[in-house]
């Protein structure tokens, strides 16, 4: 059992002490709450920024590099990092830089700016394919893959992997149960049964992905290279490749979404491992922590994109806004591409975070723990688990929210900064080495409180 009961225990009364130890710390943060909270449910724009759990949230006075200060002065290590979007660390100096003066020149014109051509370069150079889109988020980018490669294919699934996380797109919202595809019942106001057009899979699991390609009814394959929004589950050593393969078989296409394993290097997992899929999207870091999006594809896809095109009924396509490819937005992917993703700042951020899992390996082994770290580049995550995951149903079966809350809030009122969502750290150009050190102190610091070594 990777949780006893015993551990489970004391992380509970451990949240209950660290929420109190939060409230006494945070009054100038309680203020604000309850201010903001006249006008924002739970006092806060956007209600993912209350998954900290905090008693109320923490409100920032000022994030650069990689140090976030909240209002009432503290200084925190960030390895959050806006969970991806600021990924390169906050504000990077050429970004802010781009995104000033271009500011004053415009900010959005539906037309394109004067860097497209550059910028267009710059994601080919990076990435590996040809053509490009640009778009608001994400979610967006994805919304558009699956409808080119319906529209392409003339096909109406899309395959999906049990535990995968793509945004806000519908299609993927579904999970494996009892060996059948399930929608998700988490999801709010959804009026169809989307497993109607959507297949789950396995992770990892060649012949499962074989068997739902054979029918011959899906358009498109859309993952991760790794699945980074559970418990992170790497995949097995050519699993990727056999998928491509399996999909070029099958007259299916194949979108790797790098937005979470950008992590990897400047050319993602794609460029690292000579990946080559029909699209490519990334999202929140290319920009810097801008909002905005891109993907890319394949000179035999754009081709497609054309012939569709020429014979479809006139009128709005269901893809694009007319934010995407702003001004601001070239402006700031520019000096990403260009000044911040590049190979001396994978290098540091890489080095950083093998650091920081070996440390984090030999906390949890000093306290005979059967937990294991798995990184993935710049990105290092703690796993409840006795050995690395295979799939999306063990990395569920792992996680324990109890355990990891007790984490969470022990490392923030401490000052440092993980993700809340699960236990999933990043590493910028900017976290230097005492940042690490103090991270790998601070958690082995929670394990001893956990495993009884240390009073609450």
């Amino acid at each position: 059992m990777a949780i006893s009961p015993e551990i489970r225990q004391r992380a509970e009364a451990l949240i209950a002490a660290e929420r109190a130890r939060f409230a006494e710390r945070h009054p100038v943060s309680r203020r604000m709450a309850e201010e903001a909270g006249k006008h924002f449910p739970g006092g806060v724009p956007l209600h993912w920024m209350l998954d900290w759990e905090t008693p109320f949230p923490l409100f920032v006075r000022e994030a650069k590099g990689s140090t976030v200060t909240d209002v009432d002065g503290h200084a925190y290590a960030d390895f959050c990092l806006g969970d991806t979007g600021a990924m390169f660390g906050h504000s990077p100096a050429p970004v802010a830089k781009a995104i000033a003066e271009q500011a004053m020149h415009g900010l959005t014109a539906m037309l394109p700016s004067e860097l497209t051509a550059k910028v267009g370069s710059l994601l080919a150079a990076h990435f590996g394919l040809p053509f490009w889109q640009v778009t608001a988020t994400a979610s967006d980018a994805n919304r558009a893959v699956v409808r080119w490669a319906r529209a392409i294919t003339n096909r109406q699934k899309i395959l999906v992997f049990d535990g995968c996380y793509h945004g806000q797109v519908e299609d993927a919202f579904v999970k494996l149960e009892g060996g059948k595809t399930k929608m998700k019942p988490s999801l709010l106001g959804q009026v169809q049964d989307i497993a109607q057009m959507s297949v789950a899979a396995p992770f990892n699991d060649l012949d499962a992905v074989e068997k739902l390609l054979a029918a011959g009814d899906i358009a498109l394959v859309l993952t991760e290279p790794a699945l980074t929004n559970t418990a992170m589950v790497l995949p097995k050593h050519g699993f990727i490749k056999g998928l491509l393969a399996a999909a070029r078989k099958h007259g299916t296409l194949v979108c790797l979404d790098e937005t979470h394993t950008i992590s990897t290097g400047p050319g993602g997992y794609t460029r690292a491992h000579d990946l080559h899929p029909d699209f490519f999207v990334l999202g929140k870091p290319v920009a810097g922590g801008l909002p905005t999006a891109v993907f890319g594809f394949t000179a035999n896809v754009e081709a497609e994109m054309r012939r569709v095109l020429d014979t479809k009924t006139p009128g709005y396509s269901g893809i694009g806004t007319t934010l995407s490819g702003n001004m601001l937005a070239l402006a700031a992917m520019r000096a990403c591409l260009e000044e911040v993703m590049t190979s001396a700042a994978y290098e540091h951020m890489t080095r950083l975070a093998k650091r920081l899992a070996e440390g984090l390996r030999a906390e949890v082994a000093r306290a005979g723990l059967p937990w294991t770290v798995t990184q993935i580049g710049a990105r290092a995550e703690l796993v409840f688990s006795a050995r690395p995951l295979e799939n999306g149903a063990e990395a569920a079966a792992a996680i324990d929210h109890t355990v990891e809350r007790a984490i969470h809030l022990f490392l923030l009122n401490r000052n440092v900064l993980v993700t809340p969502f699960h236990n999933m750290t990043l590493v910028a150009p900017s976290t230097t080495e005492a940042d690490v050190d103090g991270l790998i102190a601070r958690f082995g610091e929670a394990l001893a409180v956990l495993c009884g070594e240390a009073e609450i």
